[in-house]
């Protein structure tokens, strides 16, 4: 996303630095690799684990000696308001000086690549060590000020971004290198390729005067909007006051942790929309009105993101006329994987065929256990033949537990956060050559660089690693690791991996680490139980380490191809790669450990609250792996047919016959009505006479479209493909094959974007991707 959303940030002095920082600053806005739709997540795969992921992690107080000092410090999070700002302008006064100096001693006859790109991308790599940090404190303080500040210096590094990638008398020297054609290596040969296209795809393709300084001005005002639209959502403080009668069927200790009323409110509970009160209720409450009621609110939150999407639309395609584009999409699609938007649109239109009858097959099950469902509960309130939204999840809950006994709270039982973390590393260590370090005690004090342990984090409940090569891959540090996993408030909203600081080459040839951020909202710990995880949140938990993993192990020298920078229409591939892991029997066996198995006061609190008289075995019994297994294509076609509704969607506010047409389309009544006509399952038109398709505003809260995934839903998708065929051609017949897993991370998660992602990928197959696997995990043959 995610918000899902869902990058990095760096700016090509010139559009190295304007590609840098507009990826920095895109990864902080939407979360940087965020999931399409937190609990959304549907992975595939099956087979064989080893055990050794039972085996506890090391922490810094028991290391062996190879692994406790890392080369490069941690960053250090004890910036305040005034400091972000100063150092914001600091950096931008610094990479404005380096365009400065090279345009003062180069010409276009003495220009070549040392002397013109390198001291940018150098540059570069010095600024994404620095602009992540000071961005990702907007999504992740708990300080407002500190968040308003981080803000904008966004802002100003946005405006700066611009202002670099318009700098003609920059362009005219980099055209000249272009027009060498130098002898490079491959990564520096891609990264001259891409500045030189970037600078005319930034204005410089547009004749100086009035429509360039228009271009200019669509620039800044996109940035603002995109700024505004997700601090929006990250601030957002919407609820609905109900009763406890109302929300009958909701977890119990979830319905007591919620915000009592005083007053007015005396007797009843708030709830918010962030996911751990927004997804239980509408999977469990028994009441429809409660349903719906959440349902759409949570669809009308942040309104003052109608106004703003619009209008990133409508400037968005007329900035893609101004560069001679028939529409947005073409402009942003022609520097993707997929080149065109036929391309694309063949794609979802072939899927949307391929999965329309399954919906209609699923929803007529559902239907039928709704009936059952009123039927039992005597309930008669007309709606028996219709299935809504917000019907959804809680009949998908209820088929999969009387249809396939799976029982989600049950399986969370053997779920605790902790410990799936500590057996989810395990076995990433096993199957990339990995080593996590978690950094405890004294240890996080000695990193500090004389200040305290907690300067290290930005808050209390984060955990941090660090992260090396096994002994016998020579014990080098890779980075470092975050997992910041609890709600709070003013925090980023979803499940997303934030790039902190990017990997890349000094100007003495010296590497420098990456450190990288799992921010996610899991549902914090009780005095009675420990946060534990349902199963699909376990597939979040392993879908964003991916993008995490990702982003350590790669090896590129310059900043602006490094790990998760990449094309969006491949991005997704790694985490989604790893989700297939989370459907193998021995591994969700391995992963599992009863919370009651934690500590004598959690044993004795699940005694008291389940009437049993002793605690049941500490793994999960294989009868419930099967019941997990046989649901991962239950409603698979409904599922995806919703991702194809954000896609389809994204196409077509961004493919508009002309720009009058554009300003003429009610994007409200098109996001509600593609969704019916697409997902097939009815919203509140279906209650009204006259098909009114204005009841929610969904696109307001859609973080993905404006931070980065233009144009570009899709790549959810198309990733899909890609990650099933590597699945199943490589890893399916042995998921743990440690051999297997150390060349897909050399051949293709350290190339980053340093290569064309196709070449990567028929590098590490041998041959051209396909769609068979894709369409056979989904049951469906051609």
């Amino acid at each position: 996303m995610s918000i899902d959303y869902c990058g990095i940030r760096i700016v090509l002095v010139s559009v190295a630095l304007f590609i840098t920082i507009t990826a920095i600053l895109a990864s902080l806005r939407f979360g940087a690799r965020s999931s399409p739709l937190l609990s959304y997540l549907k992975p595939s795969g099956a087979s064989t684990f080893s055990t050794s992921a039972q085996r506890p992690l090391l922490n810094s107080t028991m290391a062996p000696p190879q692994y406790r000092k890392p080369p490069q410090l941690p960053p250090r999070f004890t910036a305040t308001p005034e400091s972000l700002i100063e150092d914001t302008k600091r950096l931008i006064a610094r990479s404005r000086a380096v365009q400065d100096d090279i345009v003062k001693s180069i010409t276009r006859e003495t220009a070549n690549f040392n002397n013109t790109i390198l001291p940018v991308a150098l540059d570069d790599n010095k600024m994404s060590r620095e602009a992540h940090i000071i961005g990702f404190f907007q999504a992740v303080s708990t300080d407002k000020k500190l968040r308003d500040a981080s803000t904008e210096a966004e802002k100003l590094l946005d405006d700066f971004v611009i202002e670099s990638s318009m700098r003609e008398d920059v362009f005219n020297l980099v055209d000249a290198v272009a027009q060498k054609k130098e002898e490079l290596d491959p990564e520096s040969a891609r990264l001259l390729e891409k500045d030189h296209k970037s600078y005319i795809r930034n204005g410089l393709g547009i004749p100086a005067g009035p429509k360039r300084d228009r271009f200019k001005e669509i620039k800044k005002r996109l940035s603002e909007i995109s700024i505004t639209f997700q601090k929006n959502l990250n601030e957002e403080q919407g609820g609905i006051w109900f009763t406890p009668e109302e929300l009958d069927g909701v977890p119990e200790d979830l319905v007591a942790s919620f915000k009592k009323g005083e007053g007015e409110n005396e007797g009843k509970v708030w709830l918010t929309f962030k996911y751990p009160d927004l997804f239980p209720t509408l999977k469990y409450a028994h009441n429809a009105e409660t349903r719906k009621r959440v349902f759409i609110e949570n669809e009308n939150k942040c309104s003052e993101n109608v106004p703003l999407f619009r209008e990133a639309v409508l400037l968005r395609d007329e900035a893609a006329r101004l560069l001679g584009y028939e529409n947005h999409a073409q402009f942003r699609i022609e520097d993707k994987m997929a080149k065109t938007p036929k391309t694309v649109d063949d794609f979802l239109g072939d899927l949307r065929g391929r999965l329309a009858p399954g919906g209609k097959t699923e929803i007529a099950k559902l239907l039928e256990l709704k009936k059952q469902d009123l039927k039992e509960r005597n309930v008669n309130d007309g709606s028996e033949s219709k299935y809504f939204l917000w019907d959804h999840r809680y009949y998908d809950r209820l088929m999969l537990e009387k249809d396939y006994s799976l029982d989600q709270q049950k399986i969370s039982e053997y779920f605790p956060l902790s410990t799936t973390i500590q057996g989810m590393l395990k076995i990433f260590e096993e199957l990339f050559g990995l080593v996590f370090i978690e950094l405890v005690g004294a240890d996080r004090d000695a990193l500090a660089d004389g200040g305290k342990g907690s300067d290290i984090v930005w808050h209390e409940d984060v955990q941090v690693y660090s992260v090396w090569d096994e002994e016998s891959a020579g014990a080098e540090f890779v980075g470092y690791l975050y997992l910041d996993l609890f709600p709070r408030e003013g925090k980023y909203g979803h499940a997303a991996n934030f790039n902190v600081q990017s990997a890349g080459n000094d100007e003495n040839g010296v590497r420098r680490y990456p450190a990288t951020a799992l921010v996610c909202n899991f549902s914090k710990p009780t005095p009675k139980k420990p946060s534990l995880l349902k199963h699909d949140e376990v597939v979040t938990l392993f879908h964003e380490l991916g993008h995490g993993i990702h982003d350590l192990v790669a090896r590129t020298k310059y900043s602006r191809f490094h790990g998760t920078a990449t094309s969006r229409d491949y991005v997704e591939l790694p985490s989604q790669l790893l989700e297939n892991w989370c459907w193998e029997p021995s591994l969700i066996k391995s992963l599992s450990h009863h919370y009651s198995h934690l500590s004598t006061e959690y044993e004795n609190e699940y005694k008291e609250s389940s009437g049993a008289d002793k605690k049941p075995a500490e793994r999960i019994p294989s009868e419930m792996v099967a019941s997990i297994i046989s649901t991962k294509h239950v409603n698979d076609a409904l599922f995806n047919l919703r991702q194809l509704h954000f896609g389809i969607f994204d196409m077509t506010v961004h493919t508009p016959a002309s720009h009058e047409e554009l300003e003429k389309l009610d994007i409200t009544t098109l996001y509600n009505r593609l969704r019916n006509e697409i997902s097939q399952l009815d919203g509140p038109e279906a209650l009204s006479e006259t098909k009114d398709w204005t009841w929610g505003n969904g696109q307001a809260t859609f973080g993905h479209l404006i931070g980065g995934y233009d144009a570009g839903y899709y790549g959810y998708l198309s990733s899909q493909v890609y990650s099933t065929d590597i699945f199943y051609t490589v890893f399916k017949n042995d998921p743990m094959n440690g051999k297997e897993g150390r060349k897909y991370r050399h051949a293709v998660l350290e190339k980053g974007g340093s290569k064309e992602e196709m070449s990567i990928l028929e590098d590490f197959l041998g041959r051209k991707p396909n769609t068979d696997a894709f369409f056979k995990d989904l049951g469906i043959y051609k």
